[in-house]
C-alpha cells in the first residue's frame, strides 16, 4: 500500500510538472513564436509573452480613442495615452481604472496633434505637439512648467519651423526632441529650454557608382537624381545611464536601432549572431523591419516595435535577440497599425492606431526566465543565472543564448572543459576558443611536472644509452686491435 501511494505521488508530480512545461511551451497566441538560430534559420520556440486583454476608451468609460498615437508610463505605474484624434491626453491608473482626462492646457487652450509623450521621475508630463509645433511641459498639477516653441540658435536654419515628434528625457532634466524635417540629428535642450545642438546624425550609404556619374552627368541629369540627405529618427528612450536609445525608417539602414553617448556616437554593442534590425528572413513584398518605437526594459534590455510586420524584438546589453512576439492581423493580439510600446515592469502594452486599442502582454514562464537570467548576467551575477538558464533550456533546448550564457559563466568560475561544451552548443565560436586556450593552458600546468619528469627520464635514458653504446664501441676496439696483433705474433 506504501509503495502504491510513494508511485502515485511520483506520477502526479510528473504529470503536473509536464503540464507545466507544456503551459510554457505552448503559451496561447495566434501566431507561431520563433527565434533565429547561428544560421540565421527561423526555429520554433515557446512564447516569451502572451495576450492578455485590450484596453480602449470605451472599456475605461471615456468614449473611443480616436487615432491614438503614443503612449507612456510612469514611474507611478500610471499611464498616458496620446489619443491624438480626440486632442486629449488619458491618465490611466495601474489598476486600469481612470484617473483623469487632460483635454487643454492653461494659457494654451485646447492641444492640436499630439505626437509624443514623456514622464519624467518627478511625474513631470512632457508632451510634443506637432500641430501647434510646440514642446510643452507639465508639472505633476497640470501647471504650464515651460513651452518651447521657437528655438533660436545660430546652427539653426532661418526660417526654420518647430515640429517636434517625440521627446525624451534624462536624469539631468535635459530634453531630447526628434522633430519633423530635421536631418541633422535629435534636437537637445536644457531645463531652461534653451537649444544646446544636435546629435546623433543617420549616416547615408552611398551608391559609389552614382557617385562617379554625377561627376559627368548634366545639370538636368544631377536634378533628377536621389539626393543624400540623411533619414529622421522616428522614436527615442532613455536608460538611467542618459545614453539615447534611438529608431529609423531608413529601409536600407544597417543599423535601425542606436544608442547613442552624449558625444552623439553609436554605443550599442551587437555581438549577436546578426546585426540588431528585426527580421533576418523577410518575404521581398513585405520587406524589412521598420522600428517606429523602442522601449528600454531596464537592466540593457530594451524592445523595438516593428509596424511593418506588426512585431515586438526584444534583445538583451550584449545585442542578442532574445525573443519576438506579435504579427499584423485581426485576432486578439495582434495589430493592424501599432505605434508605441511600453513596459510597465511586469507587462509589455503596445499601443494600436488603427485597433484603437490597448494590447496587454504578459510575460510566460519562459520569458519571465529569459528576462531573469539575462538581468543576472548583465549585473555580474553570471554564477546565479546558471540554474536559471538550465531551467530555459528545459523549455527550449535549442536555445542559443542559455548555452552561451552557462558557458560564460563556467569560464569565470574556471570550469574551462565544461565551457567548452556549451559554447560549442551555443555556437560561440570566440568564446570557445578562449576557453578552450585556457583549457589548454590548466592542462599543461597540471601536467608539468608529470611531462618534464617524463622529458628528463627519457633524456637520461637516451644519454645512458650513447655512453654504453660508445663504451661498448670501444670495449669492441680493443678487443679486435688485441686479437689482430695476436694472430701475427703466432
Amino acid at each position: 500500500m506504501r509503495i502504491k501511494t510513494i508511485v502515485s505521488a511520483v506520477v502526479l508530480a510528473s504529470v503536473l510538472f509536464t503540464t507545466t512545461l507544456l503551459e510554457a511551451v505552448h503559451a496561447s497566441t495566434p501566431y507561431e513564436a520563433y527565434n533565429y538560430n547561428y544560421w540565421e534559420e527561423a526555429v520554433a520556440s515557446p512564447a516569451a509573452f502572451v495576450p492578455s486583454k485590450t484596453v480602449s476608451g470605451s472599456d475605461l468609460g471615456i468614449g473611443p480613442f480616436l487615432e491614438p498615437n503614443d503612449m507612456v508610463v510612469g514611474t507611478d505605474g500610471k499611464l498616458y495615452v496620446a489619443d491624438t484624434g480626440n486632442k486629449r491626453i488619458v491618465v490611466i491608473n495601474p489598476d486600469w481604472t481612470m484617473n483623469r482626462v487632460i483635454e487643454s492646457v492653461d494659457g494654451q487652450g485646447a492641444f492640436g496633434t499630439i505626437s509624443g509623450l514623456f514622464v519624467d521621475e518627478d511625474h513631470t508630463l512632457y508632451i510634443a505637439d506637432s500641430g501647434l509645433g510646440k514642446l510643452i511641459v507639465l508639472h505633476e498639477d497640470g501647471a504650464v512648467k515651460l513651452i518651447i516653441d521657437n528655438p533660436q540658435s545660430d546652427i539653426i536654419a532661418a526660417g526654420f519651423k518647430f515640429t517636434p515628434t517625440k521627446v525624451a528625457v534624462d536624469s539631468a532634466k535635459r530634453m531630447y526632441v526628434v522633430a519633423s524635417g530635421v536631418f541633422e540629428g535629435i534636437m537637445q535642450f536644457d531645463t531652461d529650454g534653451e537649444f544646446l545642438g544636435y546629435i546623433g546624425t543617420n549616416e547615408v550609404k552611398r551608391d559609389y557608382y552614382e557617385i562617379i556619374w554625377r561627376l559627368f552627368s548634366t545639370k538636368e541629369q544631377r536634378s533628377q537624381m536621389v539626393l543624400f540627405i540623411p533619414t529622421e529618427f522616428s522614436n527615442l528612450d532613455i536608460d538611467q545611464k542618459g545614453f539615447v536609445y534611438s529608431t529609423n525608417i531608413d529601409l536600407n539602414s544597417p543599423t535601425p536601432i542606436k544608442r547613442l553617448n552624449p558625444s552623439g556616437e553609436d554605443v550599442l554593442k551587437r555581438y549577436g549572431y546578426f546585426h540588431v534590425k528585426g527580421d533576418i528572413r523577410f518575404r521581398l513584398s513585405v520587406g524589412p523591419s521598420i522600428f517606429v518605437d523602442i522601449k528600454y526594459l531596464g537592466d540593457g534590455i530594451y524592445s523595438g516595435l516593428d509596424s511593418n510586420q506588426g512585431k515586438v524584438f526584444t534583445y538583451d546589453a550584449e545585442g542578442n535577440l532574445l525573443f519576438i512576439y506579435g504579427m499584423l492581423a485581426n485576432q486578439n493580439g495582434t495589430f493592424k497599425t501599432p505605434v508605441a510600446v511600453e513596459y510597465d515592469g511586469v507587462n509589455q502594452l503596445v499601443l494600436d492606431r488603427a485597433k484603437a486599442n490597448i494590447h496587454v502582454f504578459k510575460p510566460t514562464m519562459f520569458g519571465e526566465l529569459v528576462l531573469e537570467a539575462s538581468r543576472l548576467h548583465y549585473n555580474g551575477y553570471s554564477a546565479e543565472a546558471v540554474p536559471v538558464w538550465e531551467q530555459v533550456l528545459d523549455l527550449n533546448s535549442n536555445y542559443d543564448i542559455a548555452y552561451i550564457g552557462i558557458g560564460r559563466s563556467l569560464v569565470m568560475s574556471k570550469r574551462n572543459e565544461e565551457a567548452i561544451f556549451y559554447f560549442e552548443q551555443g555556437m560561440e565560436r570566440d568564446q570557445y576558443s578562449v576557453a578552450f586556450k585556457r583549457y589548454r593552458r590548466e592542462e599543461m600546468k597540471e601536467q608539468f611536472g608529470t611531462i618534464m619528469t617524463t622529458i628528463v627520464i627519457v633524456a637520461v635514458i637516451i644519454i645512458g644509452i650513447m655512453i654504453w653504446r660508445k663504451i661498448r664501441s670501444k670495449r669492441q676496439g680493443r678487443t679486435t686491435r688485441y686479437s689482430a696483433g695476436r694472430d701475427q705474433a703466432l
